[in-house]
């Protein structure tokens, strides 16, 4: 049979497919984050047989990058209950449920055991990045007998694998919003890259000589910024300018003392303190729209909607703007994406930031999270666009759901539940954690205290980050 104009027929594709061989390929799940690992959890449970593919060199790799970070959630809110049976089975005991546990201590009391779990470590690789994911002998144009072919997945170092299915928890710290408004670059932005730094340095820590004595300008409302504004307060001689483009910082302020995480609604407290003392000097109304290096500093200009300008120069600038998914390596799958969000068009609708926070994302699960190419499932941060109200036990619902659909078991699958502690506002702040247990103290403190990126909403508020 020749080719014709449009390339081989399906009968001589068929001839390089192993009939049989979606069914003995594992499920290949992308990333080996909290979410990503859970999933593995909840895999080795169901008896299936998996793959976890991890870019970084550890697990929770992209965890690591924001360790100095004490998450606003106890340890109750950041396990999973597979991973709990697994790691407890093999004598494991879990941290303090009501700790507030910092990035570090994520990787190395909870992922770093999961990942050594006998019923995991074969499975894992580390240093494994997927650049690009299709089915085996299909472009995304072509149809007629495409459910049954595998997933081909691409590796950096040029390795091809085959799964039968594919969870992708690959988060989206790799990929952060532009400082500038409207969705756009600012003028200049990429020529000061060197002076701009995305979301949660560690200013206290290994960055200190970066920031401290330097005039500051961090450009965010959500969790992040208001985590790197309280730590950048108990620097000396630090100048700190932060920006919003709200008229006001109320969104930021929180749910205070009605929030169901303390650590969460001290946040409001904390931080409302520092502008009303003039410790940080609010802009409001505020667009990036040009940067400008100059001998004197970095210069931001803002442009508003009606064209008025305001500008500020400063030192350094930390972009706290968010994250966004990045489905390039999906390209050739059949994704139904919302053309808002980036999460699948189901799920939009139950995660809209301008409805919803955190805290009121109803449960969801495998049918939500399905796209037209099936096998297919993005899941954690990843799963929700460009929706900053992601929580970790979100994602550990959505990985239970998801496995359970691809054991066959849709009665599981369907029975999504939740239970997730309730607020006006997910953000995360700075505050000791012991002070968070006992009861906050006036004033503000020095323990990190965040969500992730992200969670991170903290993005992540159960936890932070996919």
């Amino acid at each position: 049979m020749s080719d014709g104009c449009c390339g081989p027929a399906a009968i001589e594709i068929e001839q390089f497919l192993a009939p049989a061989q979606a069914d003995v390929l594992p499920v290949v799940v992308i990333g080996a984050g909290p979410v990503g690992l859970a999933a593995a959890a909840h895999l080795a449970e169901r008896g299936l047989d998996f793959l976890v593919l991890e870019a970084g060199q550890q697990a929770g790799a992209a965890v690591g990058q924001w360790g100095h970070v004490r998450v606003f959630s106890p340890w109750r809110y950041n396990i999973d209950a597979a991973a709990r049976r697994l790691l407890q089975a093999e004598g494991w005991t879990a941290p303090d449920p009501e700790w507030l546990p910092t990035g570090a201590e994520l990787i190395t009391d909870y992922l770093v055991p999961l990942a050594e779990h006998p019923a995991i470590a074969p499975r894992l690789r580390l240093g494994a990045k997927v650049t690009a994911i299709s089915r085996l002998g299909y472009d995304r144009v072509r149809t007629i007998g495409r459910d049954d072919a595998p997933f081909l997945i691409r590796l950096e170092g040029g390795e091809e694998v085959r799964a039968t299915a594919i969870v992708d928890a690959s988060g989206t710290y790799a990929s952060p919003n532009v400082l500038g408004a409207s969705g756009l670059p600012a003028y200049g932005e990429a020529q000061a890259g060197d002076l701009v730094d995305h979301a949660l340095p560690d200013v206290l820590g290994t960055d200190r000589e970066a920031y401290e004595g330097r005039h500051v300008l961090v450009v965010g409302a959500g969790h992040s910024a208001a985590t790197t504004l309280l730590a950048l307060a108990q620097l000396q001689n630090t100048p700190i300018t932060w920006a919003v483009r709200a008229g006001t910082a109320t969104r930021t302020y929180g749910g205070g003392g009605a929030d169901a995480l303390p650590a969460r609604g001290a946040l409001g407290t904390g931080l409302r303190a520092l502008v009303d003392s003039g410790r940080v000097q609010l802009l409001t109304g505020f667009y990036a729209h040009r940067v400008e290096v100059t001998a004197n500093g970095v210069r931001v200009v803002s442009r508003d909607p009606s064209g008025a300008e305001q500008a500020v120069t400063v030192d350094r600038i930390v972009a706290a703007t968010g994250y966004r998914p990045d489905h390039s390596i999906a390209s050739e799958l059949r994704l139904d994406l919302d053309p808002i969000l980036g999460s699948t068009r189901a799920l939009a609708p139950l995660i809209d930031p301008n409805e919803h926070s955190c805290g009121t994302v109803p449960a969801h699960g495998a049918d939500e999270l399905a796209h037209p190419e099936a096998g297919y499932y993005a899941v954690g941060v990843k799963s929700y666009g460009r929706a900053p109200t992601f929580l970790m036990a979100t994602g550990y619902e959505q990985v239970r759901s998801v496995v359970a659909a691809l054991a066959g078991d849709w009665e599981a699958a369907r029975e999504v539940q939740l239970e997730l502690p309730e607020t006006g506002v997910c953000s995360s702040n700075l505050v000791e954690a012991q002070e968070v247990r006992v009861g906050l103290a006036t004033g503000i403190s020095g323990g990190l205290l965040a969500t992730p990126l992200p969670l991170v909403t903290v993005n992540a508020g159960g936890g932070c980050c996919g």
